[in-house]
């Protein structure tokens, strides 16, 4: 209970205020045209998205929304990052996922029904969004139906990385779990040592994993001693990619 009422406290304070800038001078629409949602759409479209949108600035742990509230809106990251997680039915804080710039999220709400968000957002440091009408995305795929393409092979390559993550989270021992978490940090292809950064606190990263803390520190230990990883605060270096891929297969 004091978990979900933290998370109410949290989200009573003042969570959303607009930045007002002209389209001219926003600096989002080049990151925009990377994402799938976006990268087909005119620059009349996108323009005319942008208008019809609200840049959002959100404080250290503000709540963008809740679990079950109705959703109007979904999200474009511009700056700053922002962690998802549900409240399950003893009031435990089970982390979902992180989102970084350049990503979008809630962007199922363009086609749920009844469209309510399924967990909570909160920016784990100052950060800045776009808040982009569902109706007004729903009407330009009306319009043009051409886009759909587009988005559904987004809402693919989302559903094959889920299944992924399901594979790992349902399969898969504690140590297995973070072997695999650390290897999908790294960069495509490497082969030689390199480093991460832990996208979210490492108490977190136990939450996503659906692991106790104690559980990630004595693993994240294990695998320093056997010299696999050095850690420095948020930042590892593996220095072995390719042996910390055999060891988890």
């Amino acid at each position: 209970m004091a978990l979900i009422q933290t998370a109410e406290t949290r989200y009573s304070k003042p969570v959303l205020v607009a930045v007002n800038k002209s389209i001219e001078e926003d600096d989002t629409l080049a990151p925009m045209r990377q994402h799938a949602l976006f990268s087909s759409l005119t620059d009349d479209d996108l323009t005319a998205l942008m208008q019809q949108s609200r840049r959002l600035r959100l404080g250290h742990h503000q709540l963008l929304y809740r679990q079950d509230m109705p959703a109007h809106h979904f999200f474009f990251v511009v700056s700053g990052r922002l962690r998802l997680y549900r409240l399950d039915a003893s009031g435990i804080d089970r982390t979902l996922d992180s989102i970084a710039p350049g990503d979008c999220f809630a962007e199922v709400m363009i086609y749920a029904d009844p469209a309510r968000y399924a967990c909570y957002a909160e920016a784990l440091k100052s950060s800045e969004v776009l808040m982009i009408p569902v109706k007004v995305y729903q009407d330009l795929l009306e319009r043009k139906p051409e886009y759909t393409q587009a988005a559904l092979r987004h809402y693919a390559k989302r559903a094959i990385a889920r299944f992924h993550d399901l594979e790992i989270m349902t399969v898969q021992s504690a140590r297995d779990r973070l072997i695999r978490y650390l290897i999908d940090l790294l960069p495509s292809g490497v082969e030689e040592g390199s480093e991460v950064e832990l996208p979210l606190p490492k108490c977190l990263v136990a939450s996503r994993l659906a692991m106790q803390p104690e559980t990630f520190s004595r693993i994240l230990a294990e695998l320093k001693s056997n010299g696999l990883v050095r850690v420095n605060r948020s930042r590892l270096f593996i220095s072995n990619p390719a042996r910390l891929i055999q060891i988890s297969q």
